[in-house]
């Protein structure tokens, strides 16, 4: 099928107009552009099927832009996904009016904030903008604000959990926000547990919270300080959670803790304890059983590490402390696999499942605070 005189004759003056985007309306049947002086709209008059029609339009534009009709591969949508488009054809891509094609540049490595302008305009999706906010160059350019608004925005409309903690944990980025829509936000996460653990995952040491330092703070920061100046893991760790900061976290933990409405927010809930712990963790030998856990750091605490012994061998007396930050280490992803592997239970009816783990976590939050 050959395209119709009129389309073919405004689609090749368009091609000369310095295009830096395309994108397709087939239900409507127009060809938007962005080009070096502005957008351009170009109605289209099929003559055959519009399927067919709009795979010529693109076959046009793919020679003119690629040097060849055969367009972007849309069958290789794990590959687009995982950046593996070359960052010197990055801008071709942007013209060829194919979604997947987008979809390649967002998750491109090599994406600059210009491309994400382009690449925005073309397909501005709450996915895109999240990928687009995994690069440095879109972050502090000016594309990283506009993208942060717009997820927050539209977090009420989000149904995805994992979307909704991965939105939050983008837009909380250093510059992106202001303080007012920060503490909004975190306002909002008292009625959706979820954006309690896309705090803990952006922003673990800053949290909104107010919380005072542990009523022994000051007293095992002085105790501490030369272990802590020698690089001591340990006592670090257990300096900062004594901390206002420290304090803020542990009861952020606590208030993810209270509904969590799906698995997906259980296990992005460990993760984040997990790595918020990982210098106090010693290497379990079983990750899955929580009663193994408890009997390794039960009989191992003061030698799982050379920094714990060394905390623990000069003062004995912060052991407590000590056992909860390891059990608290060993929240991980793999612990939830007993439970999650053979049910797919949500809600109330998940969290009965994991009172057995929930539990003890929040034992050991109890230690730790005030």
């Amino acid at each position: 099928m050959d395209l119709s005189p009129e389309d073919s004759l405004r689609l090749n003056v368009l091609l000369t107009q310095g295009l830096q985007a395309v994108r397709i309306d087939e239900s409507r049947m127009v060809v938007h552009a962005l080009t070096e002086r502005g957008e351009a709209r170009v109605p289209l008059n099929p003559t055959g099927r519009d399927e067919a029609y709009i795979r010529e339009v693109k076959a046009l534009l793919s020679s003119h832009s690629l040097g060849s009709p055969g367009g972007y591969p849309v069958y290789l949508k794990r590959w687009t996904r995982m950046g593996q488009a070359k960052d010197e054809s990055l801008e071709q891509l942007l013209v060829l009016g194919e979604e997947e094609a987008v979809v390649a540049v967002v998750h491109a490595q090599g994406i600059s904030n210009e491309l994400a302008r382009r690449a925005w305009w073309c397909m501005p999706t709450s996915d895109n903008a999240r990928r687009m906010l995994e690069k440095e160059d879109v972050i502090k350019g000016d594309m990283g604000p506009v993208l942060a608004e717009f997820l927050i925005e539209h977090l009420p409309f989000e149904e995805d959990q994992l979307g909704i903690i991965d939105s939050v944990k983008a837009a909380l980025q250093p510059g992106l926000i202001s303080e007012e829509l920060r503490q909004a936000l975190w306002t909002k996460a008292k009625t959706r547990g979820s954006y309690y653990v896309g705090f803990l995952q952006a922003t673990p040491d800053d949290l909104p919270g107010d919380a005072v330092e542990h009523h022994l703070f000051e007293e095992t920061k002085k105790k501490l300080s030369t272990l802590a100046a020698a690089d001591n893991k340990a006592a670090r760790q257990l300096i900062k959670v004594f901390s206002a900061a420290g304090q803020n976290y542990l009861n952020t933990v606590e208030a993810a803790l209270k509904r969590p409405n799906n698995q997906d927010v259980v296990i992005v809930l460990f993760k984040a304890i997990e790595s918020y712990f990982a210098n106090v963790c010693p290497g379990f030998t079983s990750r899955r059983e929580i009663e193994l856990i408890e009997k390794e750091v039960e009989q191992h605490c003061d030698a799982c590490s050379a920094d714990m012994a060394e905390l623990l061998l000069q003062f004995p007396e912060y052991k407590p402390y000590a056992r909860a930050m390891m059990m608290l280490s060993g929240y991980c992803e793999e612990l939830t696999f007993p439970v999650f592997g053979q049910t797919d239970a949500i809600g109330s009816v998940m969290r009965k499942r994991i009172r057995h783990l929930t539990d003890p976590l929040k034992q050991q939050l109890t230690v730790l605070r005030n």
